[in-house]
């Protein structure tokens, strides 16, 4: 199934329902949004089965597209960044700094059709490329959100679904308020009112003592800085969802508990991914001498004294690696992956937090986007995300799926199941990989494989 599947309906600019051209704000960038300049947009979206709308929706709109157009506008009132456009200020010393103009250009919002079923999408046992085609802005980076919204929409109807489609600047926000804006939108949609139940906290945070904005010694407008960090295509790689089961992972945790006399405080999730990394390195045959890592996207809000406060919109984390020889790491197995998961994840307090940021406010460095190395792992997103609790007037998904934006191989997108207490994990490699994945007993013992979905 390829993109040609897909056709291209309306592309639409939507403003806040309240746009003023003289209504102005600017928001400046703090030291988590300016490192992910270099990186791609966000893509992750949802799939419905028969769009049904309840008596309510039927009364206020008659037509599903521009039902959601209207809520999009709405909700932008509450998210006002994601209708502007990234902006710089060139300084008298040839530093710059970078920030949100709160302008309202306005979000894009496309309309798309597919003569697909939501089993063509679901069935296969890899991700159809397809669904990269439910997603705009492909290969933006984003320092391109000076002239690209920050915000893309796409609504494709299928035969006997649809799946809404959501791109966003990483510099304007992270997963966290990803979902937060996507909860408040279907929220919106669903027609409880125009008010939002978590409204955004849109103030960034700063360091106490931090000048701002941050000055960089060099503009994201230089020729020089858009080749460095332009947009390669990945190498290839396919993309399979492995479910676990809330009874699994408790089985996973016990184990890792059981194998470590260290410490037996092991989390569910470090269990989990410990399981998984072990089953990489296993299916990768990589030499017992190597180095293996894994690297975690791990989330700041809480960790920071006093945390952010509720709603902050923006994005907030840093990324921590764990790092094992090959050898030990097979053979003493996912407890102790999972001690030197949580060891990384907890050495990320305040202090440690507050001393990277002014360290980078000294000396900003922005890395360029490069694939994975084939021993290393990295995670990102959460099970804790509210995915499944977007019903926009007719009923919850039935999946989550993602775009190809920051996909490599090596990449691991955790994302809660349709179960609660169940984790999906979209996992990003080789076809050889994945089918040894399938392959290990070990592994798949305790990943459950859904019966044939039969569309209604």
């Amino acid at each position: 199934m390829g993109c040609e599947e897909v056709r291209y309906v309306s592309t639409t600019t939507v403003r806040p329902a309240s746009h003023s051209d003289t209504t102005t704000q600017r928001i400046d960038l703090t030291v988590w949004d300016l490192m992910l300049l270099p990186h791609q947009y966000m893509q992750r979206g949802l799939l419905f089965t028969n769009p049904k709308c309840n008596k309510q929706f039927e009364q206020k709109e008659t037509n599903m597209i521009n039902h959601l157009k209207n809520s999009l506008s709405r909700t932008l009132d509450h998210f006002f960044p994601l209708a502007g456009r990234l902006a710089i200020t060139k300084h008298d010393d040839g530093t710059t700094s970078v920030y949100i103009n709160c302008n309202s250009a306005g979000a894009e919002f496309i309309h798309a059709v597919a003569d697909l079923t939501v089993a063509d999408i679901l069935v296969p046992t890899y991700v159809p490329h397809v669904v990269w085609s439910f997603f705009s802005l492909k290969g933006v980076i984003n320092h391109e959100g000076r002239s690209q919204p920050l915000l893309s929409v796409q609504v494709t109807e299928l035969i006997d679904g649809i799946f809404i489609g959501c791109s966003i600047n990483h510099s304007v926000c992270d997963g966290t308020s990803f979902w937060h804006f996507l909860n408040s939108l279907s929220e919106i949609s669903r027609g409880i009112s125009d008010y939002v139940s978590r409204p955004p906290f849109l103030k960034r945070w700063f360091p106490k003592d931090t000048d701002y904005p941050i000055h960089l010694p060099f503009s994201i407008d230089d020729e020089h800085f858009e080749e460095r960090y332009r947009y390669t295509p990945p190498p290839s790689f396919e993309v399979r969802i492995f479910h676990f089961t809330q009874e699994n992972i408790a089985r996973l945790k016990a184990k890792a508990n059981s194998e470590n006399e260290a410490d037996q405080n092991i989390s569910s999730f470090q269990a989990l991914l410990a399981h998984v990394w072990v089953a990489v390195t296993r299916a990768r045959c990589l030499d017992p001498k190597e180095e293996t890592s894994y690297r975690l996207v791990i989330g700041t809000r809480a960790r920071l004294n006093p945390p952010l406060p509720a709603g902050y919109f923006g994005s907030s984390f840093l990324i921590g690696e764990a790092t094992a020889n090959v050898g030990e790491l097979l053979e003493r197995g996912i407890g102790w992956g999972a001690l030197l998961l949580k060891k990384v994840i907890m050495s990320y307090n305040d202090a440690t937090i507050r001393s990277y940021c002014e360290s980078w406010v000294e000396k900003p460095v922005l890395q360029a986007r490069t694939g994975i190395v084939s021993s290393t792992l990295m995670t990102g997103g959460s099970p804790r995300f509210n995915m499944h609790g977007n019903d926009f007037g007719w009923g919850q998904p039935v999946a989550v799926r993602g775009g190809i934006s920051n996909k490599r191989q090596g990449k691991i997108t955790a994302t809660p199941g349709a179960v609660e207490g169940s984790v999906d994990l979209e996992a990003c490699h080789s076809l050889n990989i994945l089918k040894a994945m399938a392959n290990d007993p070990e592994f798949m013992e305790v990943v459950t494989v859904f019966p044939t979905f039969q569309s209604v």
